[in-house]
Formats: C-alpha cells, sequence, structure tokens
C-alpha cells in the first residue's frame, strides 16, 4: 500500500532500540518506552502559507529525525506501526 501525506505531515516509522542495555540485562516488551527516533517514509508537499503560496518541507525521505513520545497519530500499513504527523511535531533531524 503505498501512502501520501497530505500538507506538511511526514510519515515515521519507529526505529526500535536494541532489547539488551549495555549491562547486558534484557529488557521485556512490557518495560520498553516509545522509542523516540524514527526514519521519514514519507513527506507531504508542504504548508499553505497566508498569501497562498506552497512553503516546501525541510525533511526528506530517508531522514533520521527525533520526535515526541506522544506526537502523532499511530497507523497500520502492510502490518508495520508508522505514525503521521506534522513536520512542526519533529524535534530535530539526526545527522
Amino acid at each position: 500500500m503505498k501512502v501520501r501525506p497530505l500538507a506538511d505531515r511526514i510519515l515515521v516509522k519507529r526505529e526500535e532500540p536494541g532489547d539488551t542495555v549495555r549491562g547486558g540485562i534484557i529488557i521485556p516488551d512490557t518495560a520498553k518506552e516509545k522509542p523516540q527516533e524514527g526514519k521519514v517514509i514519507a513527506v507531504g508537499p508542504g504548508r499553505v502559507d497566508d498569501q497562498g503560496k506552497r512553503v516546501a518541507p525541510e525533511l526528506k525521505v530517508g531522514d533520521r529525525i527525533l520526535i515526541g513520545k506522544y506526537a502523532g497519530t499511530e497507523v497500520k500499513i502492510d502490518g508495520d506501526e508508522h505514525i503521521i504527523l506534522r513536520e512542526d511535531d519533529v524535534l530535530a533531524v539526526i545527522e
């Protein structure tokens, strides 16, 4: 299934951290927090400003980003969990 976000929204797939921490302790699924890193899968065309001109998004497909724990809307696409959120909800780009 292909998904194309509208306006200034982006489609992000959260990147899961490893199951083991530095000390070798294995963390069960029930104790894990939502990852705050993700990879941009699709980007909308951008928002429209007050003059009616389209403002292109700063993010591009493939960028690794930091997002808030509760930002966006979670959706399932082809069995995988993704998040659709506004570009304003992105905290930073990881380079």
